[in-house]
């Protein structure tokens, strides 16, 4: 099977099927491996990522307000590659190219065979079914229950690790310019990591909030985790929140409870690299009982020093 996958997280799940080899095309943002990295690459993106977070926002807005694509999808390169199956998504206009560009490229420069799966988890539960609907359409569904049974177990552990430990309130948040906390499936990362989740709703949308919303929750810790931001770029952008008017009275600033993780790797995309987000807060949230594995790669304790 000629397989194309336009999202990192969908590549990630082929690759987590034994698939990897399958692969013939991949979007711009996929980079899981040496051969991931020397497939053709069949989308580009409209507006330059090192940008600030405010110009990015402002810039994505143009282009969906003006009905203009945020990503392009070389139709032509698609076709010469001859794909069985294309792998996208309709969960986000700014995650990825949209599923209308996707099938009218495929219905154009493809096969009738070819086959457009989209899958948009917005839930936990339906991450796992994402992936059992990738092994069906691969041809792979055993290996795929199994991957689930797995990650499912493992989830499990996580939680009957915190389970009756007291809870800190969390926040999260996804964007900084403007602010906006984690929904989706960050809530639900949260509450099994033996947190307590505020200022978003599990299977949400990630909703914009007002500064004095967090001032007023005044979290004892505060996770920040922009989209498709690594660590590094993340720190760049600290000032945004700094400079605020109450910021030094936060009960999270004052405990130095601020922590930057790596929303790019392991927290906007939905595939088995979930388990890893999982991980990761609850490093944060119970140091005293999980090891950690992750800090200084898949997370850092931010401070003014």
């Amino acid at each position: 099977m000629r397989i194309v996958s336009l999202l990192p997280s969908t590549t990630e799940i082929i690759c987590e099927l034994g698939l990897e080899k399958q692969l013939v095309g991949r979007s711009h943002e996929c980079r899981q491996s040496e051969y991931v990295r020397s497939l053709p690459v069949i989308t580009t993106p409209e507006l330059k990522t090192e940008k600030n977070s405010g110009d990015i926002h402002s810039g994505v807005q143009y282009l969906v307000e003006n009905g203009l694509s945020v990503f392009k999808t070389d139709g032509d390169l698609l076709g010469k590659l001859k794909p069985d199956l294309v792998l996208t998504q309709d969960h986000c206009e700014v995650c990825a190219a949209s599923l209308d560009d996707v099938e009218q490229a495929v219905h154009t420069y493809c096969s009738p065979d070819t086959t457009v799966l989209s899958v948009s988890p917005e839930t936990i539960d339906e991450i796992f079914e994402s992936i059992l609907a990738i092994g069906e359409a691969a041809n792979v569904t055993d290996i795929a229950g199994k991957l689930v049974e797995e990650l499912v177990m493992r989830f499990g552990i996580i939680r009957q690790t915190v389970n009756g430990t007291p809870r800190n309130n969390v926040v999260t948040l996804e964007w900084l310019d403007p602010l906006m906390t984690g929904g989706n499936w960050i809530p639900e990362l949260v509450e099994f990591a033996g947190g307590e989740p505020t200022l978003a709703e599990a299977g949400i949308h990630s909703p914009a909030v007002k500064w004095h919303k967090i001032m007023d929750q005044n979290p004892d810790k505060l996770l920040i985790t922009p989209c498709g931001y690594p660590i590094h770029q993340t720190k760049k952008e600290m000032h945004l929140l700094t400079s605020r008017d109450g910021w030094q009275e936060l009960k999270a600033v004052k405990n130095d409870e601020i922590y930057i993780l790596d929303g790019d790797r392991f927290f906007n995309r939905p595939g088995p690299g979930i388990y890893d987000s999982a991980r990761i807060v609850a490093e944060i949230n119970h140091p005293g009982l999980f090891k950690p594995l992750y800090e200084n790669d898949g997370w850092v304790r931010w401070s003014h020093a």
